[in-house]
């Protein structure tokens, strides 16, 4: 399982692994993919320093990258207090009054409470910030092409950029705005995604530029993979798969054991998460979300911000049921805790087996 891109970005196979864990993306390097870490959780940019510096020595030399959130128009944006009087006083209500029927107890006293604030468009150009400071090899942006000043800076550091993609007309439009590489996301992925499924949008985009596409989107198998680079791919991206490994360890276990328990069809696309279209696991959270009387999720970041203390505290709790996690539609897949490496192998494995048996079709 090897492209051009492995040369490209000196990696052993075009595995991409998309995690907000450091400890997963430095395994996935490790492993011969290229790690790429979310940087939306880190607030503070010391953190993400402190996280960067960590995979630096951790990853054996091997390349990683990461992964911002960035809207390629910069908003009005000011301050979290700011932006928190946007907020109407209803859609605070309702969160309050939802976590105490669900049973989520306050956060600890002293507890930092104001959550997530990487979708932020001036947090994210922090993270910018820092990540070229580090030997990364790779910038990908979750929102599509970030703005042209940012893309121009990293190019002139020698990194090249990713962008989602949701249809052929955006990935198009990343190509013009100097993206290097396309990430088509199809319908079936975790997070931020659009409405066409995998299988139909990865030849549409590979069909529609003239650079590297990953197929992204319900992959979580060799077989799976071999699909992607039949369709056209380059390689793939793969961000749920890696929730259910040894080295994840952020949140509790109520977290992984939701995970575990779920089938394909246990997850939702709704905009509850952050203002975007977000697949998501169905829980008491996101039924909750859905009942008639619930309030319209607010626009990005507004909305973020409004279940930022939320998360917070559901997180904290060990009751699967109201787990808040984004995570595609492969959780069918996701049936056991297993190493990393060993993932990644299998994976590799399966892949070689699905080629070697479609030879025979001839």
């Amino acid at each position: 399982m090897r492209t051009s891109l492995c040369d490209q970005l000196g990696i052993e196979h075009p595995v991409f692994g998309f995690t907000p864990s450091e400890h997963v993306a430095a395994a996935i390097s490790r492993a011969g993919g290229l790690g790429v870490l979310g940087c939306v959780r880190f607030n503070d940019a010391e953190d993400l320093d402190r996280a960067l510096t960590w995979m630096d020595e951790n990853t054996d030399g091997k390349p990683y990258g990461v992964d911002i959130v960035m809207p390629a128009k910069v908003p009005a944006e000011g301050t979290q207090v700011d932006l928190s009087k946007l907020i109407p006083q209803g859609h605070k209500d309702f969160v309050q009054q939802t976590l105490l029927k669900l049973g989520v107890p306050p956060l600890p006293e002293g507890e930092d409470s104001q959550g997530v604030l990487g979708w932020l468009h001036s947090v994210a150009r922090s993270h910018v910030d820092v990540a070229l400071e580090h030997p990364i090899r790779l910038i990908a942006n979750a929102l599509g092409s970030p703005p042209s000043d940012v893309i121009e800076r990293v190019h002139a550091a020698g990194v090249p950029v990713a962008a989602l993609a949701g249809k052929a007309e955006h990935a198009r439009r990343h190509v013009e705005n100097g993206v290097d590489i396309v990430v088509a996301q199809g319908y079936e992925a975790g997070g931020h995604t659009g409405e066409v499924a995998t299988m139909v949008l990865v030849p549409e985009i590979v069909d529609a530029v003239e650079v590297p596409v990953l197929a992204a989107g319900g992959i979580g198998s060799g077989r799976q993979a071999a699909a992607a680079m039949a369709l056209g791919a380059s390689g793939v991206w793969m961000g749920s798969y890696w929730l259910t490994t040894t080295e994840y360890t952020l949140g509790n276990s109520s977290t992984q054991q939701a995970l575990l328990a779920a089938g394909s069809s246990d997850t939702v696309r709704t905009r509850i998460y952050t203002g975007k279209p977000a697949r998501l696991l169905k829980t008491r959270w996101t039924e909750a979300w859905a009942a008639e009387e619930a309030p319209q999720p607010l626009p990005m970041p507004l909305q973020n911000l409004l279940v930022s203390e939320a998360h917070l505290r559901i997180a904290r709790t060990d009751d699967p049921s109201v787990v808040s996690m984004p995570v595609g539609q492969v959780v069918g897949r996701m049936n056991e805790v297993r190493p990393v490496a060993e993932v990644l192998a299998e994976l590799l494995r399966e892949f070689d087996e699905t080629v070697e048996r479609l030879t025979k079709l001839r």
